[in-house]
């Protein structure tokens, strides 16, 4: 049980969305699962018309879920991006299979290549690059594909911290664009704090790695249930922001929103038309229907939704 009683945030501001902002959150994407899915009652009450929605796959959700979620979004009039991770696919045929059902009842063309979160595969892959090679999305028509992107390094790929094996398998990804038609961009872990993602796209596109990058944000959500979050998906660096933030009584009390560190990154792309920052990605860490309503009242013309006289 929590010692702490969490009140409801305060209403937004009716302020309008600064240009940046807007410009910043045209196009962003969100993840949904299909558990998480089932407690929207209609998406068009919360995202804008022809969103990209990621759909995670976590290990034991069957295929069948995954792909009703697809075809659901699809129906809706949004963009479906269900995620691939190598480890839980047994092996190409299940692949093939998978890529089909997608193709056949959702009429995906984009799709987000991941290791997984898995320890042991379950086949015969361990990476989104093997997943890549088999050519089995090109061959389906999935013409965009989206890899991960780890702005603190990711201790499951370096596990004794730096990030030279994380660099490696993205100049093999940077390659693998350059001779491919894929159209690709990097889905980031999410962070807390500006700064260092500023510095690391900057590295990036200096070492001649000019993937797009659809940065990671946290939705609204409450401090323990991101601080849980960040542990458990290895953010590092920028977990300081979460933890300064908790010494604060008066702060621990409200929820934790993205507010500061959007507003950092569209001064930034505002400044820096031509950084790799392509687009903002959010994980709903406290739920879809919250992280839609700060984004409606954050984002001005770009995050209107489909339905906006629906009910949320």
């Amino acid at each position: 049980m929590s010692l702490l009683n969490f009140r409801k945030a305060a209403p937004a501001p009716d302020t309008p969305a600064t240009p940046e902002m807007e410009a910043l959150l045209d196009g962003f994407s969100i993840e949904v699962m299909p558990r998480t899915a089932e407690k929207v009652d209609d998406f068009r009450a919360l995202l804008p018309a022809g969103t990209r929605v990621y759909i995670a796959h976590i290990e034991g959700t069957p295929i069948e879920d995954m792909v009703a979620t697809a075809a659901r979004l699809r129906a809706e009039g949004y963009d479906p991006m269900p995620h691939f991770p190598a480890r839980i696919i047994k092996d190409a045929a299940t692949l093939e299979d998978w890529i089909a059902r997608y193709k056949g009842e959702a009429d995906i063309t984009q799709a987000l290549l991941l290791a997984g979160g898995v320890a042991q595969p379950h086949g015969d892959f361990d990476s989104s690059m093997q997943l890549m090679e088999t050519g089995l999305f090109d061959k389906a028509g999935v013409t965009r594909l989206h890899v991960a992107g780890h702005p603190e390094g990711n201790r499951d790929i370096d596990p004794n911290g730096g990030d030279e094996a994380v660099m490696d398998a993205l100049r093999w990804k940077q390659a693998f664009h350059e001779r491919s038609d894929a159209e690709m961009a990097m889905a980031t872990q999410f962070a807390f704090e500006a700064g260092p993602i500023i510095a690391w796209a900057d590295r990036l596109k200096a070492e001649g790695i000019t993937l797009p990058i659809h940065l990671g944000i946290a939705g609204p959500a409450k401090l323990q249930t991101l601080i849980k979050f960040a542990i458990a998906c290895g953010v590092g660096p920028s977990l300081k922001v979460l933890q300064k933030r908790a010494k604060d009584v008066t702060k621990l009390l409200l929820p934790f929103e993205p507010t500061e560190i959007l507003t950092d990154m569209a001064a930034h792309k505002a400044q820096n038309p031509d950084s790799l920052i392509e687009a903002i990605h959010f994980f709903p860490l406290g739920g879809i229907k919250t992280n839609a309503k700060w984004a409606i009242a954050n984002g001005g013309a770009s995050t209107v939704p489909a339905n906006p006289d629906a009910d949320i």
